[in-house]
C-alpha cells in the first residue's frame, strides 16, 4: 500500500526565500522542492492505484460472467501439450488452499475436506508421462505411478475416446470416512455435493485458461482405482479429461 511521504523538518535552515529559478539559494530550498515534487508524484500514484483497483473489481465481475457464459463439455482436443503451469492452476482451482488455517478453494460440510485429487498425465511440457497425487497444502504434485495410463483409463472409462485424447485426465476422488465420520449416512451426500462443487471450479478454470474439458462419470470404478493407483479407502468419482482447443 502507497503511504505519504512525511515531509523531514528544517531545523536549524534560514528562512525560505523566494531563489532565482536557476540558482536555489540553499540546501534548504533544494531539499523542500525535491520533496513537493515527490509529493505531488505520490498523489498521482495513489490515484493510478484507485483507478486501477476500480478497474479491476469490474473485470473480474465481468469476468466471471463470461467463464460461466462460455463453460462447454469439449470431447475433442488439439495434439498439443499443456504446460505444467496449466495443470497445476486446474488443480489449485479445485483444492487449492486459501486460507492459513487451511480453507479451500471448494467448500467442505465442516471444513473435513474428503476429496483427493490424481492427474494422469499424456502430454505436458516438462512433466512426464505418468500419474500423480496433488497436495493442496504445498501445492505441489508427486508421483504415484510412472508411464501415460490415459489409454487404459479410456477402457475403463468404457471406451469414451476423450479420455485418451486429453493431454491429461484429472481424477478426483473421495475418502467417504472423512466426511462420514462426523455426519454419518448424510455425509455421502455431503462428498457428492463437495466434488460438484470442485469439478465446477476445474471447468471454469479450464475457460480462463482457454482450455476444453468434459466431466465424466461413467466409469469402472475398481478398474479406475487400480489403474490410479488409489489406496484402498478412496473412491472414484470424477474422470476429467482436458485439452487444448482446436
Amino acid at each position: 500500500m502507497l503511504t505519504a511521504v512525511l515531509l523531514f523538518g528544517t531545523a536549524g535552515c534560514a528562512p525560505a526565500t523566494p531563489p532565482s529559478p536557476a540558482t536555489p539559494d540553499s540546501e534548504c530550498d533544494l531539499l523542500r522542492a525535491e520533496l513537493a515534487k515527490a509529493n505531488a508524484e505520490l498523489e498521482k500514484l495513489k490515484a493510478q492505484l484507485e483507478s486501477a483497483r476500480a478497474e479491476i473489481t469490474t473485470a473480474k465481475a465481468a469476468s466471471l460472467e463470461d467463464l460461466l457464459r462460455h463453460r462447454r463439455s469439449v470431447r475433442d482436443y488439439a495434439d498439443a501439450p499443456l504446460t505444467r503451469d496449466e495443470v497445476m492452476k486446474l488443480l489449485w482451482a479445485a483444492q487449492g488452499i486459501t486460507r492459513a488455517w487451511g480453507g479451500r478453494t471448494a467448500p467442505s460440510a465442516g471444513a473435513l475436506y474428503p476429496l483427493e485429487l490424481y492427474v494422469a498425465v499424456g502430454n505436458v511440457v516438462d512433466l512426464s508421462p505418468g500419474v500423480y497425487k496433488y497436495h493442496p497444502r504445498e501445492n505441489k504434485l508427486t508421483l504415484v505411478k510412472e508411464g501415460d495410463v490415459r489409454t487404459a483409463l479410456a477402457l475403463a472409462s468404457l471406451g469414451q475416446r476423450s479420455v485418451a485424447d486429453g493431454a491429461i485426465d484429472i481424477v478426483i476422488a473421495a475418502v467417504y470416512e472423512r466426511t462420514m465420520v462426523k455426519y454419518g449416512a448424510r455425509g455421502e451426500r455431503y462428498v457428492h455435493i463437495e466434488v460438484g462443487h470442485a469439478a465446477q471450479n476445474i471447468c471454469l478454470q479450464a475457460v480462463a485458461l482457454g482450455l476444453g474439458l468434459v466431466t465424466i462419470g461413467a466409469f469402472q470404478d475398481s478398474a479406475v482405482a487400480k489403474i490410479i493407483g488409489m489406496s484402498p479407502d478412496e473412491a472414484p468419482l470424477y474422470v476429467i479429461p482436458v485439452g487444448r482447443l482446436e
